[in-house]
């Protein structure tokens, strides 16, 4: 599995959460609202989840083990750097 292609959906500067991204798996599969969030031990990756009727959230798709976990992670947390290290430079001009 490669992640094809990862979009930075939205930016947020308030609050935790830092923006909401779309990551497409083999050119062929499209998982939305990934959310990227700023925790006290750094920022991590949310996947798309919904409320239960008992108030719980629970995931509508994640990754099945620890490895595909980070692999997914990195990327996008390191695409998301390097937008807003792009955003920064073009505020710049």
């Amino acid at each position: 599995m490669q992640i094809t292609d990862i979009r930075i959906r939205k930016i947020s500067s308030e609050g935790k959460m830092r923006a909401i991204v779309s990551i497409t798996l083999d050119d062929e599969f499209v998982v939305h609202d990934i959310r990227i969030i700023e925790g006290q031990k750094g920022m991590f990756v949310a996947m798309p989840s919904r409320k239960t009727a008992s108030g719980q959230f629970k995931d509508i798709a994640h990754p099945i083990n620890s490895e595909t976990r980070a692999k997914i992670q990195n990327a996008i947390i390191n695409e998301y750097k390097k937008y807003v290290e792009s955003t920064a430079e073009k505020a710049k001009e």
